[in-house]
């Protein structure tokens, strides 16, 4: 097991990302007993640089991190936890911390598929009028056949040699998709345990 390297204020920083989306959601520092915390309680605890104490994400708001995974980088000065985010990660009530975009943009990353999962579960919680979505998730049927009829359009659109078109209809899958994980309550995480389960 890889030593961990604290710096020199006993420090270690702690990217935190959802286990489902990849989201990343915030970064923080640990000191020892922080990880110690995360270790025995299996939920995200930091040490505030500005306050010098420690504290338990979600302590005062209830948006806690329940912990699903850690991993240390090649040298072992640097934390990677997933876990899965009650509520938002982010003080300022984002889903993450990192909104703003200071070079480039997100358009071409997967930085889409978190905010559609969130639209998505959005709609059926509060189903809007005139959303195509919100039509989806109250018809069961239709929502359904959809699925059909994007994968075959799929598998049309892969003897074109147009990109785009094909992109176009993946895109069509992959949204129609999801809309049925949400609409009969299937978790990505059963799927990425299937997924595992294949990997060969």
């Amino acid at each position: 097991m890889t030593e961990l390297k604290f710096d020199e204020k006993g420090l270690i920083p702690v990217i935190v990302q959802d286990a489902l989306t990849s989201e990343v959601l915030m970064m923080a520092y640990a000191d020892r007993e922080a990880y110690d915390k995360m270790l025995e309680t299996r939920r995200t605890h930091f040490f505030s640089r500005s306050r010098q104490k420690l504290w338990m994400k979600g302590e005062s708001s209830g948006h806690v991190q329940d912990i699903v995974s850690m991993q240390a980088d090649c040298d072992g000065d640097c934390l990677l936890v997933r876990v899965r985010q009650t509520g938002v990660a982010c003080h300022l009530e984002r889903p993450s911390c990192f909104e703003e975009v200071l070079l480039g943009d997100l358009k071409g990353t997967s930085a889409i598929l978190p905010e559609l999962i969130r639209v998505i579960h959005d709609r059926k919680l509060n189903p809007k009028e005139g959303s195509y979505t919100s039509s989806l998730l109250s018809n069961e049927d239709r929502m359904l056949k959809k699925v059909v009829e994007e994968a075959t359009e799929v598998a049309l659109a892969s003897k074109s040699a147009d990109k785009r078109m094909q992109a176009w209809e993946v895109a069509d899958l992959v949204y129609h998709l999801l809309v049925v994980l949400e609409g009969e309550d299937i978790s990505l995480e059963q799927v990425y345990q299937m997924l595992w389960e294949r990997r060969k």
